[in-house]
């Protein structure tokens, strides 16, 4: 391993400056597009009335389309502009859009207002929040790459994760903190419009630290004739590309099993209380996103190979035996321990999921080859957990979908095998 270049006290600064900017724009992006999730009860029926067919239909077509369809396309296009038109500014636009996203919703008119106009404008702007958060991962997971430090690239690009689910855990504080001070007719009537201005507010101070960024790319990566060209990632880097989706697949299933689809199997399987399930799930998010520095270190110990594969084969071991065991347990702290186990083993590749993938492309496709493989793998797998898992319930074959996602650790595994000891890119780069 060839030596490494001392950083002077000013380099680090100015790297660990726009680590914390990346990733800062990375907690908006995510709590502006969970506020949404957890805001619904409370203006789905003013934009959805019952009473109107079209508007109910627009509501499930529109969901699935910002969930499903946005995410791979947001991956494309932001991964494009970030490869030819540089990190900065795909990450300045991503979180811009996602800004116009927010305050369109909080400012929406209704639908006893402008009739059906409402529900098609409120699809719109979530629209856009899908297309925005599903370039966000690719770009921000290349950049916090790139300018993390050698020797410390696991440790500091785990930050990614830690505002991915710091995002989530402020869209739940926010809610909270309203349900105490607001009562349930005043959230149905305004209250819900609070997160939404929030999020804007805290997107145009992500967009001014973005923009103070430096560009890790050079004009000749940019102006290389592949930048950004899928055609160039399926010509020269095919496996890479099925490699990322492997290993996003399982990624994404198990961390949707263990923190959004958690909560209605704590109360749905295991007969929990909506309030105590929601307890749980917030300890357990918390202490999760803490994990991920640690296992991001120690990565840089023992390689990002080893994480992978650890990763993958204690997946496959305890996903069967831990779901199991959730469906019988009545104590929330014997919950609790459960689910952080399972959490904790997702925290090998959650922690170093962006860098392995980033170390895998060059740098002129680099951002288009994660972003689009990640967001491909979790709009299909990460995307549908929930649907599986409630449908299987539903037909009496509950036990079917903890097969299915020790079967996706098993593919894990496999295509963890494959990685490089030594990774092919970025490990040179000081």
């Amino acid at each position: 391993m060839t030596a490494l270049l001392p950083y002077t006290f000013e380099e680090k600064r100015k790297r660990i400056f726009a680590i914390v900017a990346a990733s800062s724009g990375n907690l908006v992006e995510w709590f502006d597009f969970y506020v949404y999730a957890f805001c619904a009860i409370y203006f789905a029926p003013a934009f959805f009335p019952k009473s109107d067919p079209t508007a109910q239909l627009l509501n499930t077509a529109g969901v699935f389309a910002a969930g499903f369809l946005m995410r791979p396309i947001g991956g494309w296009l932001f991964g494009r502009i970030a490869d030819r038109h540089g990190r900065k500014n795909s990450m300045v636009i991503s979180v811009m859009l996602m800004c116009v996203g927010s305050l369109m919703i909080a400012c929406l008119p209704t639908y006893a207002s402008i009739g059906a106009a409402a529900p098609v404008l409120l699809l719109l702007a979530r629209l856009l929040q899908g297309l925005s958060v599903g370039g966000e991962y690719g770009t921000t997971a290349t950049y916090m790459s790139e300018v993390a430090m050698r020797g410390q690239r696991g440790f500091l690009s785990s930050f990614q994760y830690v505002t991915l689910i710091g995002g989530q855990l402020l869209a739940v504080l926010v809610v909270v903190i309203l349900q105490q001070f607001l009562t349930e007719v005043e959230l149905k009537a305004w209250g819900w419009r609070i997160p939404f201005v929030i999020g804007a507010v805290t997107a145009v101070v992500a967009l001014l630290l973005r923009r103070t960024l430096h560009e890790t790319t050079t004009a000749e990566s940019r102006s290389n004739k592949a930048a950004g060209s899928v055609a160039a990632i399926f010509k020269h880097h095919k496996k890479a590309f099925f490699t990322v989706l492997g290993f996003t697949a399982g990624g994404s299933l198990i961390f949707y099993t263990f923190t959004t689809y958690m909560q209605k199997y704590l109360v749905n399987s295991a007969g929990m209380s909506i309030k105590t399930a929601s307890l749980v799930m917030t300890v357990c998010l918390f202490l999760y996103m803490c994990m991920q520095p640690v296992f991001g270190a120690l990565s840089d110990r023992i390689g990002r190979r080893k994480n992978m594969l650890l990763f993958g084969g204690l997946g496959a071991l305890v996903t069967v035996p831990v779901l199991t065991a959730l469906q019988s347990i009545a104590s929330p702290v014997a919950a609790g321990a459960l689910i952080m186990l399972a959490l904790a083993i997702v925290s090998f590749y959650t922690s170093v999921g962006g860098i392995v993938k980033a170390e895998m492309f060059p740098p002129e496709v680099r951002a288009l080859g994660v972003g689009l493989s990640y967001a491909v793998g979790n709009a299909i797998f990460g995307g549908s957990a929930e649907y599986v898992a409630l449908g299987l319930k539903s037909i009496g074959h509950e036990s079917a979908f903890y097969w299915y996602v020790t079967g996706m650790m098993v593919l894990a595994f496999l295509v963890s095998l494959s990685l490089p000891k030594q990774a092919k890119y970025l490990h040179h780069d000081h």
